[in-house]
């Protein structure tokens, strides 16, 4: 899948990410142009890519990435250590094509029996949560069963291939499902199999814009926020008001 870009003028801020975050970034720009007449450009690739293309040379002004990808860049001194903050929990889970019969995945042996009498099971190879499902397919000792019926694209939103008919199930982030129109969430993984990703935001050191970036971070973690978030499918870290 190509990247998800979001278009700005020339002297926009502008933030890299991963599909999981781009929803959100996307539905709060109007409101931080509104406030103090910014734009921001944002462009999302698959976790690994993206990672992969700061580490290339890529740059921007803000990074939200996975939590040990901001980490490992604040290291490499690709991101100012200092300016690191944590921006959003996600979760994984399932999703069928719109009005189609919902799995059973109310407990650990209901999703793995739903697994098992899947015709097929989508999910990504380079995404967060598409890494983990090879993981969690081998750990419910089910995973040469569901491999000959698996369908996997290199990143992106998963959920399209359900839409568009090409397999029964997908299994993604929360949000990465909710940002695909003609699916249905069927819901969050059992407890006891579930993946929680934490992103986090941070600061470009090439920069040329740090003290509008530092502005943008503070307006994005605002708590006027908490519910964008939330309706975007991922949890809110910071302050409630």
């Amino acid at each position: 899948m190509n990247p998800q870009i979001r278009s700005a003028g020339p002297s926009a801020l502008k933030v890299l990410t991963s599909h999981s975050s781009f929803s959100v970034l996307d539905a709060l720009a109007p409101a931080f142009e509104q406030a103090g007449g910014r734009q921001y450009a944002v462009e999302a690739d698959s976790a690994r890519t993206m990672l992969a293309r700061i580490k290339a040379g890529e740059t921007a002004d803000v990074a939200v990435l996975g939590k040990a990808a901001v980490d490992e860049m604040a290291e490499l001194g690709i991101v100012v250590a200092g300016s690191r903050r944590p921006f959003a929990r996600a979760r994984v889970g399932v999703a069928v094509r719109a009005g189609a019969p919902r799995p059973d995945i109310s407990s650990v042996e209901a999703f793995k029996r739903s697994m098992l009498n899947a015709s097929s099971i989508a999910h990504t190879v380079h995404g967060a949560s598409g890494m983990y499902v090879p993981v969690l397919m081998e750990r419910l000792g089910i995973a040469e069963q569901t491999k000959p019926k698996t369908v996997t694209r290199p990143g992106g939103y998963i959920a399209r291939v359900v839409a568009a008919g090409e397999a029964e199930i997908a299994i993604q982030q929360i949000v990465e499902l909710l940002a695909v129109p003609g699916v249905d969430l069927v819901g969050p993984l059992p407890d006891e199999i579930q993946k929680v990703f934490e992103t986090m935001a941070g600061i470009f050191t090439a920069s040329r814009q740090q003290a509008e970036a530092e502005a943008l971070l503070k307006f994005l973690l605002a708590p006027a926020n908490a519910a964008v978030f939330k309706e975007k499918g991922l949890e809110y870290v910071g302050k409630q008001a």
